[in-house]
């Protein structure tokens, strides 16, 4: 049984079957279109009251203000905001050692909730890995992400031109590499930023060096002949909503003889990498993936 503090603190005791379901149905309303009337009608029918259903839903949600990992002003670090003029009006979030030890440039693609603290957070962790990592708000061209506004963004994000984004993001690829100490150029997603990772890998051909994608669905298996790149793809063991795409996805890869590394962790949620979000985010699956990203950017891009 699992317990936690609802919003007039009174403690509740949930079984982690209902925990479970409770997470599915969160990820279909944020991915899915689900009606949010419906969604809540139906966190309220597990969680017993609305006022359990309302700290449910923020326990699994990714909050605002969670501590971060890497400080913004972390001493070891030099970051700052960067717009693009090729393609034009993209803004980035550029975090990079101060060490003259730069290995190469990391985009890093954030979720269905475009440019946030968390993802600037993770940014500053490949920095410290001695990357040049640039996160792009790839809501930029469309008045940029919403402050603390996470249905704004993903219905944002709902909106974008994927095609125009997709051929931007290549544009990045080339011009990040000219001016890259080490002239490579890897990409990592998460959750909507992995699926993106997947569409740059079929797009960009040798314009990206690796890529790594974190539980994001993956394009038509046809594509699969196209992608250059070598691929590390993270898959949460409960994520069945992903699995649809993906497992077809890695078959076609390696039917082509495609340079793809598959990892699968049992037992973790869509999103275990998010360290924001209480109950999804799972420390092991977090590390264990982080170490493999980490080793893979460094063989590829070194």
């Amino acid at each position: 049984m699992l317990r936690y503090a609802r919003n007039d603190d009174r403690e509740v005791v949930m079984d982690p079957k209902a925990l479970q379901q409770a997470i599915e149905l969160y990820d279909r309303f944020t991915h899915e279109g689900m009606d949010r009337r419906d969604f809540f009608g139906r966190m309220t029918l597990i969680a017993g009251s609305t006022a359990a259903a309302t700290s449910l839903i923020a326990a699994i949600a990714a909050s605002p203000a969670a501590a971060v990992i890497v400080p913004a002003d972390d001493p070891r670090l030099t970051t700052r905001m960067m717009t693009f003029e090729n393609p034009a009006g993209y803004k980035a979030y550029v975090a990079e050692p101060r060490t003259r030890s730069l290995k190469a440039t990391v985009l890093v693609v954030h979720e269905n909730r475009g440019l946030n603290e968390h993802t600037r957070d993770v940014a500053r962790r490949f920095a410290l890995e001695g990357f040049r990592a640039v996160a792009v708000d790839f809501l930029s061209l469309a008045g940029g992400t919403p402050t603390n506004n996470d249905d704004a963004a993903r219905e944002a994000i709902g909106k974008l031109d994927l095609g125009k984004t997709t051929t931007d993001a290549v544009t990045m690829l080339t011009e990040l590499a000219k001016s890259s100490r080490a002239g490579k150029v890897g990409a990592v997603g998460f959750c909507w930023g992995g699926a993106f990772v997947n569409r740059l890998a079929v797009a960009a051909g040798d314009k990206l060096d690796a890529g790594v994608v974190y539980y994001g669905p993956a394009p038509d298996p046809s594509e699969a002949a196209k992608v250059q790149a070598p691929l590390l793809i993270h898959h949460a063991g409960l994520d069945a909503r992903v699995a649809a795409t993906l497992f077809p996805w890695v078959d076609a890869l390696r039917a082509a003889k495609k340079p793809v590394t598959y990892q699968g962790y049992d037992g973790a949620n869509h999103a275990f990498n998010n360290d924001t979000s209480a109950e999804r985010y799972n420390k092991e699956a977090a590390d264990l993936a982080w170490g493999r990203t980490v080793r893979f950017f460094k063989r590829y891009l070194g």
